[in-house]
């Protein structure tokens, strides 16, 4: 369970390394192809000949022997693999020698003004925190999918839950958590959360070892509404500022597709019949 939930003897760097050089096809890089080939992706030394270092110095960097490289080598090895900005930042804080300080444990709380805007905002919405829990929903929110509900958490809902109404990118899901905890796999929730997925889940142990890192992004989902029949929403994610790590997420539909509109539009005639968002409805958890 060391590698899937971390701890602080980790070879961190080594391991984002070895997973990102295995995704590289050696043909996008301008390597020919051999059927001799033992190991997907890239080999070590061929990572080392094209970012312009010796073997025996990535060789260490890979096994942990060296903690404390250069900007512009890691820089160099990121282009190798093709890491975009939000991978290449991961890897960097990776390489971090520094101490991490341990946050004073705290609850994750909704602000008011935030809570204010859920009741006002007419289309599904819900705030999520640092570990993909949803800390506070609206009524709308929770007749899309009862997954929106406070309490629930997102990974845990994608992973283990049958309810699979909205269909969302779970590999997506995991780089954006991924780029939430960035190297503080210590933290005991995010331990807590991924040895128990990475027990109960292969799809997410092999999500998780791939090591991708992205940041929180929407874009167009489709739903499989049980009521309502299928629609296609847009899915858009705001920072919650003055919080660090919480994000607001809407659906809304989109003009391109009228027939969800219209299923849109009958969904929140329902909604409307439930009580408003409240107080209690915020779920407050150690972060």
């Amino acid at each position: 369970m060391t590698n899937a939930a971390g701890s602080g003897r980790e070879n961190r760097l080594g391991d984002y390394l070895r997973a990102r050089r295995e995704l590289v096809a050696p043909e996008t890089v301008g390597l020919p192809e051999d059927e001799r080939r033992r190991v997907p992706g890239l080999r070590r030394e061929e990572v080392a000949l094209l970012a312009g270092i010796s073997s025996d110095y990535y060789l260490r960097l890979e096994q942990g022997r060296n903690r404390n490289p250069s900007v512009q080598v890691l820089e160099a090895i990121a282009r190798v693999l093709q890491l975009d900005e939000p991978s290449t930042e991961h890897l960097l804080k990776l390489s971090a020698t520094a101490p991490r300080r341990r946050r004073a444990p705290r609850r994750e709380t909704v602000i008011p003004r935030i809570m204010e805007l859920l009741r006002s905002i007419e289309m599904p919405a819900f705030v999520a925190g640092r570990y993909m829990d949803v800390l506070a929903s609206n009524p709308l929110a929770h007749v899309l999918s009862p997954e929106l509900r406070p309490g629930e958490n997102l990974l845990r809902a994608a992973f283990l839950d049958a309810d699979d109404r909205i269909h969302l990118d779970r590999n997506d899901m995991v780089a954006m958590f991924r780029k939430r905890v960035g190297a503080d796999l210590d933290d005991p929730r995010a331990v807590q959360l991924i040895g128990e997925l990475s027990l109960a889940s292969e799809a997410f142990r092999q999500a998780w070892a791939r090591h991708d890192v992205r940041p929180a992004r929407g874009g167009p989902v489709r739903i499989d509404h049980p009521q309502v029949g299928p629609m296609e929403l847009n899915l858009s994610k705001l920072a919650v500022d003055d919080t660090g790590d919480q994000t607001l997420v809407i659906y809304h539909p989109t003009d391109t597709h009228p027939e969800s509109a219209d299923r849109f539009t009958l969904l929140a005639s329902w909604a409307a019949e439930t009580r408003p968002v409240r107080e209690e409805d915020v779920r407050a958890v150690d972060d």
